[in-house]
């Protein structure tokens, strides 16, 4: 009789036991839930769509193009292309990578082109930067270096401003709405309206009062390095600068349409008229010798005719 009670008691604890065990794993899992969403915070709003700006209010493409999209790709910028590596030996310029535009508007490896280094290390500034493609922007500089800067140095003051009229731009040709993409909107492009020499004097492609020789030999310089020049007398579009480009086209095909215009003949004085005689001079320059005195011119036939019938019709 003494052994039940002991042997009840002991499966009571054993039941108690297993009880306790059980809420303690209950509480150490519902522990574990509560820990882990204080951990992980409340759940995330689903992320808004980026806004997209219409293209008339869309920011230059020079803007963004020189910022890159990521601060990763800031810290590791790209490393210089082999044009770029020959046009830092000649120029100053600001590396721009690829320009993204609507349509079909953008180029790869542009820069903006800001200075040119000439051969005695004296600088030509570029006014104001040319955003261009590398290829086009080596060619500028190779033009001014070779060809431009050491024909002005032999007639005068040497270079140091290039006027920049119009480099990259998104639009169609000669700003013609719906027009054909213009090699402006390529960085392909470059549109020339003169040059300043160091005295400050400025030599304008388009001035017919500059030298005929001079625009002659920057025509024929321009023509044989690039792809396409429009000048005077091209379309109508070019007849304050010239534009420069290297577009290409099929079997290396130029276009070269720049009329060297001369200024008009000046006015041939007029030859002076001889003096006018007077008094005693005058009236024998103007008296008539007598056999030299015209006579009357005949009257016409039917006049003669007319006058008989009258007389006739008078007499009766």
């Amino acid at each position: 009789m003494k052994a039940r009670p002991a042997t009840t008691f002991l499966l009571l604890a054993a039941v108690a036991a297993t009880a306790l065990t059980g809420a303690a794993a209950q509480t150490s899992r519902q522990i574990g839930v509560s820990s882990s969403r204080s951990r992980s915070g409340p759940s995330a709003s689903p992320r808004s769509t980026p806004l997209v700006l219409p293209e008339q209010f869309a920011p230059p493409q020079e803007v963004y193009a020189s910022f890159p999209d990521s601060p990763a790709a800031a810290a590791a910028p790209a490393a210089p292309s082999a044009c770029q590596l020959r046009l830092a030996k000649v120029a100053a310029f600001q590396a721009l990578g690829t320009l993204v535009g609507p349509g079909d508007c953008g180029a790869p490896d542009a820069v903006q082109l800001q200075t040119v280094v000439l051969p005695d290390q004296s600088k030509v500034t570029v006014t104001p930067p040319a955003t261009l493609r590398c290829p086009m922007a080596e060619q500028v500089a190779n033009w001014l270096r070779e060809d431009v800067a050491p024909t002005l140095a032999a007639s005068g003051p040497p270079l140091r401003v290039l006027d920049n009229f119009d480099s990259y731009e998104c639009r169609g040709r000669n700003r013609v709405r719906a027009a054909q993409l213009s090699e402006h909107g390529r960085a392909d492009a470059l549109d020339v309206r003169g040059f300043r020499l160091a005295d400050g004097r400025e030599i304008n492609l388009t001035d017919i009062g500059v030298a005929k020789d001079l625009r002659d030999k920057m025509r024929s310089s321009a023509c044989a390095r690039f792809s396409t020049v429009l000048g005077p007398g091209s379309d109508g579009y070019h007849e304050e600068h010239v534009h420069l480009d290297l577009a290409e086209r099929r079997n290396g095909y130029k276009i070269c349409q720049w009329e060297l215009r001369a200024p008009p003949p000046p006015a041939q004085a007029e030859s002076a008229s001889p003096a006018e005689p007077t008094g005693e001079e005058a009236e024998q320059a103007t008296a008539i010798p007598v056999d030299e005195v015209p006579l009357p011119r005949p009257r016409p036939l039917a006049a003669n005719v007319t006058n008989t019938r009258s007389k006739k019709f008078e007499s009766r």
